[in-house]
């Protein structure tokens, strides 16, 4: 059994009931986002327990083999052309396993959201559709689906509904904005409910965005009415 990966963990109050697993772009860590949380309007969500894994640090061939934390090699600009599918499955089980780890202390699956900015974009997707529990949403900021022409034999009946929240910069100059537009169409085209928004902004998170993430969250993970 291979240990979880290192991880930063903030509550939003005492006792959470759901959880947020938040996975970050090509060479940054956990405190990319970690900052974000007191940005966002939790109020009528109930308690939150976020979690920032890390990602290991490998040879990117796109920066030269330079070392840097990253969730699966890129080998080019285009980044579907040809993709690291065994990095991506290694994540997608770390990922997995944190999933796993938040359902053993208490959370239901249908709890957890699975988010992701840029590269941990990808891995949102390509993880959480493949989950064999529903789970709450999926957060796809900046990212993409890869590895898009084995989703359909690989996808799991739990989560073809579950909702998915795509953000995307419309000056994107590192995951262009047809590269994000043509995942939704993909994703729209296999049924699954997705919720796109564009912002005026680059490779980066917008304060509108947040906003809406925000809102997002408060109904994915509202209480269910008895």
């Amino acid at each position: 059994m291979n240990p979880l990966l290192p991880r930063i963990e903030l509550e939003s109050a005492p006792q959470p009931g759901a959880a947020v697993i938040w996975l970050h772009g090509l060479g940054a860590d956990g405190n990319d986002f970690a900052a974000l949380v007191p940005e966002l309007d939790l109020r009528a969500c109930p308690p939150i327990r976020f979690v920032f894994p890390h990602a290991p640090s490998l040879p990117v061939t796109l920066n030269g083999g330079y070392v840097m934390p990253a969730w699966y090699d890129i080998f080019g600009p285009n980044l579907v052309q040809r993709e690291d599918a065994a990095g991506i499955r290694k994540s997608a089980q770390a990922v997995s396993a944190l999933i796993a780890h938040e359902i053993s202390r208490g959370i239901p699956a249908r709890n957890i959201v699975l988010a992701g900015f840029s590269q941990g974009c990808a891995m949102a997707l390509h993880t959480g559709l493949r989950f064999p529990q529903r789970l709450a949403g999926i957060v796809a900021l900046s990212g993409y689906l890869p590895l898009a022409d084995s989703l359909a034999a690989e996808r799991q009946p739990a989560n073809a509904d579950t909702p998915i929240f795509m953000g995307h910069g419309n000056m994107d100059p590192v995951v262009v904005p047809a590269r994000g537009e043509a995942s939704r169409d993909l994703l729209g085209q296999l049924g699954y409910a997705v919720q796109w928004h564009g912002y005026p902004m680059q490779h980066s998170v917008h304060p509108r965005e947040v906003a809406d993430i925000s809102v997002f969250l408060a109904d994915v993970l509202a209480p269910s009415p008895r």
